[in-house]
């Protein structure tokens, strides 16, 4: 009897691989437009995303959802006193990159998802401007990419509910 019910309940769940060919998810994902960056910390994020979604191929040319993003980054010291450290040790920091996006339709402009995320990656600071400069946009660029993969993940949960995209037909 219990078998009968477990096997009833579980005839229900549809378990396939995210990326599968079958949901169709891979062709959504390459359907995906983005929004123009407005600070170069976007345009990492924005990049990865682009490259992530359509495999390296680029963006469409007429896209069938749309991804509009805003993303902020903030560098801080790990430590709460600086005069603990000897000036030619560097510094514990960390770098937090934070994107929120809005994935819509672009047939009707539905909103399907809207969220926020957040990556850390942590640096070692040194007291030289220069090093601090390129450790600080060392850590920007590691959390841009994680950060990618975050929103990626989510529409691409969100494209696999969709129906599948209308092929256009072949025409002479």
């Amino acid at each position: 009897m219990l078998g009968l019910a477990l096997s009833v309940g579980l005839a229900g769940c549809q378990v396939r691989p995210l990326y599968s060919q079958a949901g169709g998810t891979v062709p959504k994902l390459a359907s995906v437009g983005f929004s123009e960056p407005k600070n170069r910390i976007e345009q990492v994020v924005r990049n990865e995303l682009v490259f992530l979604a359509a495999g390296g191929a680029g963006e469409p040319l007429n896209p069938a959802y749309n991804l509009t993003l805003h993303v902020s980054s903030t560098a801080s010291n790990v430590l709460d006193d600086d005069g603990l450290v000897e000036a030619s040790v560097p510094v514990p920091g960390r770098v937090q990159v934070t994107g929120s996006y809005t994935f819509t339709r672009a047939s009707d402009g539905q909103v399907l998802k809207r969220s926020e995320h957040s990556s850390v990656s942590l640096i070692d600071v040194s007291r030289q401007s220069f090093a601090k400069l390129r450790a600080i946009r060392d850590g920007e660029n590691r959390a841009a990419r994680e950060l990618a993969e975050f929103i990626r993940a989510d529409i691409a949960i969100v494209l696999a509910k969709e129906p599948p995209l209308q092929q256009a037909a072949w025409q002479k």
